[in-house]
């Protein structure tokens, strides 16, 4: 069953747009009002909640302060055009929120927040499971959990956990990581979003002498300097309002073992000197302390900036920068690593065909063209995505190219002369131009109907013969043939 999300929002338009983003994934209940939404989930069980900051009779904080207490186990994330980071920090002490998402919104990146968001929920219904299993027959759990994690570390000393074609670039990443994961110094892993840093960064953990230890993550794009800090540092009760209790910080809960810090590059001026002090003294000090505590925490640091450029127009200062350099791995984005794409399309649909319990048999020779002649912009993270969204949308056991998007349609070739259409990098007179846009045209809609042309015909408006001349034209009924003799 797909999770139940409740949107509370007093803006009609709003609530519109979201439910329209988010319904093929997530069961959508709607509230205008934080009356209604109480209502809503008075009947019926919601696993998450995202509700706007402002609204008329209360705000976001009190309502979900309010679900807290009486639905503790539903996720709370909050939607807020404003920033100010006590009122963060009092939505997450109060409100015990996941999330606080400012406006505009992105919608891949809600989507993600939102998937996150619904692991959690499963989580956490686990580990009460496990709690219950814990308190009855704790040998056996013990037991479980250290088979668990010794299968986990011989993965990544196995495999390093990163999948890969004979030849691949990332041959080269992995044989640096094996390099330098026994060696206790600081790592940066530069590259685009979506290339593996994490990955990366597991891997260097699981190989090194402190797999047996804790590997924590912190993303530091995702909070204002107050709360970052209270995160990683930790603090003692009475720090700010709501710091109702000393709470120890990632840097403590990960001693011994591998802290991984991405978006690096996102980190204030101001928050750079605390985190310099870190790495040089190997000491934090809580807010609110006037004591030190010494950490024993191996740094792992990603960026998808050019740290050095930054460093040259003073956004980063240059002795941090060599503090968290003294090994950098370079990851290559997909395009650079094309050879890759089809492996990692094909472990992708395993374990998401596994999640969502669906049998495939894998996809369609031409859905990997389109897969391999796309360009993947968003680079792994994409291809998750546009995999999910293959899954969700098939009713047959192999995944044909009339389920890819667009975008990506277009960009497969299946031995057509054809090339991805940019009408700015097109060469020749506009008649060339024109003709290059209207054969893409024609092949995506002829892939999305299956090559049924009669409907293409219907679509385009073109009559049958019309269609012909045109398929004739631009060499596309010699991919047709072969393709209904592959079907």
């Amino acid at each position: 069953m797909r999770p139940t999300l409740l949107i509370v929002d007093d803006e009609v338009r709003g609530l519109e747009a979201l439910e329209r983003i988010l319904e093929d994934e997530f069961e959508i209940r709607c509230a205008t009002s934080a009356r209604e939404a109480e209502a809503i989930m008075e009947r019926e069980w919601v696993h998450l909640v995202l509700c706007d900051q402002r609204m008329p009779g209360t705000t976001g904080v009190e309502f979900l302060t309010r679900v807290r207490e009486q639905w503790p186990d539903a996720v709370r994330i909050i939607l807020s055009g404003y920033t100010d980071a006590e009122e963060i920090i009092r939505g997450i002490n109060e409100a015990g929120i996941y999330q606080y998402i400012t406006k505009p919104w992105h919608p891949e990146n809600l989507r993600l927040t939102l998937k996150n968001a619904a692991q959690l929920f499963q989580l956490q219904r686990e580990n009460e499971l496990l709690n219950i299993e814990l308190k009855s027959n704790p040998e056996a759990f013990e037991k479980v959990i250290s088979g668990k994690r010794q299968k986990l570390r011989e993965h990544y000393r196995r495999e390093d956990g990163i999948i890969r074609a004979q030849g691949s670039p990332m041959e080269a990443v992995c044989s640096r990581i094996r390099r330098v994961a026994p060696y206790n110094v600081t790592v940066l892993l530069a590259g685009e979003s979506g290339t593996g840093k994490e990955l990366c960064a597991r891997a260097l953990h699981y190989n090194s002498k402190r797999s047996e230890r804790p590997f924590v993550v912190e993303n530091c794009a995702a909070l204002p300097d107050e709360l970052l800090e209270s995160e990683l540092f930790g603090y003692k009760r009475g720090a700010f309002t709501g710091a109702v209790e000393d709470r120890a910080g990632l840097f403590e809960r990960a001693s011994g073992g591998t802290i991984f810090l991405d978006e690096i590059g996102e980190v204030s001026a101001a928050f750079q000197v605390k985190l310099l002090r870190v790495l040089q003294e190997g000491e934090i000090r809580p807010l609110g302390s006037a004591q030190r505590r010494k950490v024993d925490v191996r740094v792992i640091a990603a960026t998808n900036r050019d740290l050095e450029s930054e460093v040259a127009a003073g956004r980063f200062r240059q002795d941090l920068y060599y503090r968290l350099s003294s090994f950098i791995i370079e990851l290559p984005p997909l395009r650079a690593r094309s050879g890759d794409i089809v492996p990692l399309a094909q472990a992708i649909l395993r374990q998401t065909a596994e999640s969502f319990g669906s049998e495939v048999d894998g996809f369609s020779e031409e859905a990997l063209a389109s897969l391999r002649e796309y360009h993947w912009p968003g680079n792994v993270r994409e291809l998750q995505n546009e995999i999910k969204h293959m899954l969700v949308m098939s009713d047959e056991a192999r995944l044909g190219a009339e389920l890819l998007s667009a975008k990506v349609l277009m960009a497969g070739q299946q031995e057509a002369p054809l090339q991805r259409i940019s009408v700015g990098e097109q060469p020749g007179p506009l008649k060339s131009r024109i003709e290059s846009i209207e054969a893409g045209i024609l092949r995506e809609a002829l892939i999305r109907h299956r090559w049924n042309k009669s409907k293409v015909a219907r679509e385009l408006g073109l009559s049958r013969v019309g269609l012909r001349s045109k398929l004739g034209r631009y060499g596309l009924e010699r991919v047709e043939r072969s393709t209904e003799e592959g079907d």
